[in-house]
C-alpha cells in the first residue's frame, strides 16, 4: 500500500503509479488517492472539449423530441433553461472544490461532510451506479448498431467494451486526445444531418406549432432534463480537478450546458414537431451513411468513458478504505470492464434499470452535502487549506460522521418518495439545508481521526470531537 509524504514529489509519483511494480504495466493510476499536481493540469481548450464532448449524443437530441411531442417550442425553452440552470449551479459549486483541491468526488468526501469511513460508503454507491450505466449504455449501444449494420448485439457490446475499457485504463489525457477528435466530428456531421432534414420545413412554422402529442407538464420535463444528468454533476470532479481556474469550470461547463440543452435539446424539439415522435435518431443516422453512424458510435463511447473512469476511481478510494489495499486505477478499470461487458453482452444490465434509478435519487444528497460543508459550513476543510498550496494531502481525516449519513438517508427518502418537483434535486437540496442548519448548530460531529497510513486513533482529537459547527 502507497503512503502519502509530506513532499510535492512523492505525492505525485502517489498518484501517477502506485508502489507495486506490476501495477506501473497497467496504464495510468490517474492520481486517484492523491492531488492532481498544479503542472499536471490541462489548459482551457482541450478542458473545454471533453466537456463539449458530453453534450453530443443521440440520446439528446431523443429527449428534446420526446419533449417536444409534448410542449411547444416556448414551453420546452422554458423546460431546458430550468434544468440547464439547476445542473450548472450544482456542477459549478461541486466542480469549483475538485478544482480547488484537484481531488475526484470520493476522495473529496473524506474531509467534505462524510469522514474517511463515509467516504467509503460512497464510494461504493457511486461506482456501482456508474459501472452499471456503463453496461446499460454499452446494451443500448450493442442493440443499436445491430440494428443498424446487422450481426449479434452481444457481439457489438463486447467490440464497444473491450475499446472503452482500453481507452480508459490509460486515463484522462488519452481521454482527453479522443474527445478532440471526434467532438468535433460528431457536431459537424450532426449539423449536416439536422440542416437536411430541416431544409423542406419552415423554421418558423415548426418554433409556432402546438405540441403533436399529449401535453407534458413544465416540472416533468424539467425532471427529465435535469434529473438525468444530475450524477454526472455530483462526479464533476473527476473532470474539474484538472481544471486550473475557477474560471474555466464555470465558462466550460456553461458552454457544455448551452451546447446540450439550448443547441442539441432545442433541435430535438424541432424535429419533434417536424415528425410528431421522440423517435428522431434514424433523422440524424440516415443521412449521414457509414460514417455518420461511425462518428455518432464514437461519440456514445467519448460519453460512457465517463460512467467507467468515475467508477475506477471510486472502487479504489473504496478498497484503500476498507481494506486497507492501494490498488491501480488501471487495474481496477479492466475488472469493472470486463464485468461491464459481459453483463451488458447477455443482457443482464437491462434488469438493473430501476436499481439504478433508486441509485441516481441517492446520489444527489451527496454533492448537497459536500457543498454544505465546503462552501457554508467549512469545518472539516481546513486541513484542505493548509495543505494545499503545497500539493499535498492533510496527514490525518475524520474517521466518522454519523450525523451525515443519517442526513443522507433522510434526504433520499425525501427524494424517493416525496411526489412532487424533482426527484434529485429534492434530495440533493434536502441534504444542503438539513446539513447547513445542524452544521452551524454545532449538532455534527466528526469522531475519530485516520492517518493517511491508516492508522486509526481510537480515541478522537480535541478538534475531531469539536463540534462542526462550533466557534
Amino acid at each position: 500500500m502507497a503512503t502519502h509524504k509530506n513532499t510535492g514529489t512523492a505525492d505525485e509519483n502517489a498518484g501517477n503509479e502506485p508502489a507495486t511494480g506490476a501495477g506501473r504495466a497497467v496504464g495510468s493510476d490517474d492520481y486517484a488517492l492523491s492531488r492532481v499536481p498544479r503542472d499536471k493540469r490541462l489548459g482551457f481548450w482541450t478542458m473545454l472539449l471533453q466537456w463539449l464532448a458530453q453534450s453530443g449524443s443521440i440520446s439528446q437530441f431523443t429527449l428534446g423530441a420526446t419533449i417536444g411531442v409534448g410542449m411547444t417550442f416556448g414551453d420546452a425553452f422554458l423546460a431546458f433553461t430550468l434544468g440547464a440552470v439547476i445542473l450548472e449551479v450544482v456542477i459549478f459549486a461541486i466542480g469549483l472544490a475538485g478544482m480547488r483541491e484537484g481531488l475526484a468526488t470520493p476522495l473529496l468526501t473524506r474531509w467534505a461532510g462524510f469522514g474517511r469511513n463515509g467516504s467509503a460508503l460512497v464510494s461504493l454507491v457511486i461506482s456501482v451506479s456508474l459501472v452499471g450505466w456503463f453496461g446499460v449504455q454499452n446494451t443500448i449501444f450493442g442493440d443499436s448498431v445491430s440494428a443498424l449494420v446487422g450481426g449479434p448485439s452481444w457481439l457489438w457490446c463486447v467490440a464497444a467494451g473491450v475499446g472503452i475499457t482500453v481507452l480508459v485504463i490509460f486515463g484522462f489525457r488519452y481521454m482527453a486526445v479522443f474527445a478532440k477528435i471526434v467532438t468535433p466530428l460528431f457536431f459537424a456531421m450532426v449539423a449536416w444531418s439536422v440542416t437536411d432534414a430541416l431544409s423542406d420545413h419552415s423554421l418558423s412554422e415548426l418554433i409556432n406549432s402546438p405540441a403533436p402529442g399529449e401535453t407534458i407538464p413544465l416540472a416533468v420535463a424539467a425532471t427529465a432534463i435535469a434529473g438525468g444528468f444530475m450524477t454526472g454533476a455530483i462526479v464533476s470532479p473527476e473532470m474539474t480537478r484538472y481544471n486550473r481556474r475557477g474560471s474555466h469550470v464555470f465558462l466550460q461547463s456553461a458552454s457544455s450546458m448551452i451546447l446540450s440543452e439550448y443547441i442539441v435539446g432545442l433541435t430535438g424539439v424541432l424535429l419533434g414537431h417536424m415528425v410528431g415522435s421522440g423517435q428522431v435518431s434514424q433523422i440524424v443516422l440516415s443521412t449521414s451513411g457509414v460514417f455518420g453512424v461511425l462518428v455518432v458510435l464514437m461519440s456514445t463511447a467519448k460519453i460512457n468513458d465517463w460512467n467507467l473512469y468515475g467508477s475506477s476511481l471510486g472502487v479504489v478510494n473504496f478498497f484503500q478504505v476498507v481494506f486497507g489495499k492501494r490498488l491501480h486505477r488501471g487495474a481496477v478499470t479492466i475488472a469493472l470492464g470486463i464485468a461491464g461487458t459481459l453483463l451488458s453482452a447477455v443482457g443482464m444490465m437491462t434488469h438493473f434499470t430501476e436499481f439504478l434509478s433508486v441509485l441516481g435519487v441517492a446520489i444527489p444528497p451527496v454533492g448537497g452535502i459536500i457543498v454544505a460543508e465546503y462552501w457554508v459550513v467549512r469545518r472539516m476543510r481546513a486541513p484542505l487549506d493548509a495543505t494545499r498550496e503545497a500539493g499535498t494531502l492533510p496527514a490525518s481525516s475524520p474517521t466518522w460522521v454519523p450525523m451525515s449519513l443519517v442526513i443522507w438517508a433522510a434526504a433520499f427518502c425525501v427524494g424517493k418518495f416525496y411526489d412532487g418537483g424533482i426527484p434529485a434535486l429534492n434530495s440533493l437540496l434536502t441534504a444542503f439545508v438539513l446539513y447547513c442548519a445542524l452544521g452551524l448548530a454545532g449538532w455534527i460531529r466528526t469522531y475519530g481521526t485516520t492517518a493517511l497510513d491508516d492508522t486509526t486513533e481510537p480515541t478522537p482529537a480535541a478538534t475531531g470531537t469539536a463540534p462542526v459547527g462550533a466557534p
